[in-house]
């Protein structure tokens, strides 16, 4: 467990909370072979690409609930397990690192330098795939919050959300919310904070917006710009 920063609390601080997967790094490659060993192991038909990135996002047991519907709770326990062991295998044996989007490094940068912005993080991902992405890019300071998979119900519930606020002494009025999925979107909605979209993830922009995303960047570029519009004077959160 890493030492966090906490800054110390005012009246305008703004909390911005990011999603991992297909928002920070993109990690589909890597997924969606291990999904694919693990079904493989069951002697399973292995499901399309298009149905992994569809699930990304969810933890493992609701993903594995959509991705076998009809397979029941405990053979999708099982193919969970598997998946969790084939990711591991394939990154022992050399497999890529989940590179970060470009850009992503002098925007984590740039936010974390602000005094008046505390930075967190809600993922449907493990605390320790979490706690090596953060040591692999010296992030271990930057974020005052984290909230996993392992401690929370499934996006989109909005616990993860919560909990994060909670930590920080934010409110929801001066919350934002940043992924790429659908379920993101759903629990920032949920959650009454802002919802920001990316256009660089695994869910297409129109399913974004449907999803009720208050914006949708479409590059790293204006990702700040469009935080800091979503957010007026005073840390009241605009639409």
């Amino acid at each position: 467990m890493f030492q966090i920063r906490i800054k110390k609390w005012n009246s305008s601080l703004k909390l911005v909370i990011f999603d991992c997967d297909g928002t920070l790094i993109d990690s589909q490659h890597a997924i969606v072979a291990a999904i694919g060993d693990a079904f493989t192991s069951l002697d399973m038909e292995t499901p399309s690409r298009s149905d992994v990135m569809a699930i990304i996002g969810l933890s493992l047991p609701a993903a594995f609930a959509r991705l076998a519907p009809d397979a029941g709770v405990e053979k999708q326990s099982t193919l969970a397990g598997r998946y969790k062991s084939a990711y591991t295998q394939r990154r022992k044996a050399g497999q890529p690192e989940e590179a970060l989007y470009p850009g992503i490094s002098n925007i984590i940068a740039t936010l974390s330098a602000q005094d008046d912005v505390a930075l967190a993080i809600a993922t449907g991902k493990s605390r320790i795939g979490v706690d090596r992405l953060l040591v692999r890019e010296g992030w271990e300071a930057d974020f005052a919050s984290i909230q996993t998979a392992d401690t929370h119900p499934s996006k989109p519930n909005p616990s993860m959300i919560f909990h994060a606020m909670q930590e920080t002494g934010a409110d929801p009025a001066s919350t934002v919310m940043i992924g790429d999925t659908t379920f993101d979107m759903d629990m920032a909605r949920a959650a009454e904070v802002a919802a920001l979209g990316v256009s660089w993830g695994y869910h297409p922009t129109s399913e974004l917006h449907r999803a009720g995303a208050h914006h949708v960047s479409q590059t790293t570029d204006t990702l700040i710009e469009d935080l800091n519009g979503l957010i007026a004077v005073g840390g009241r959160v605009v639409g």
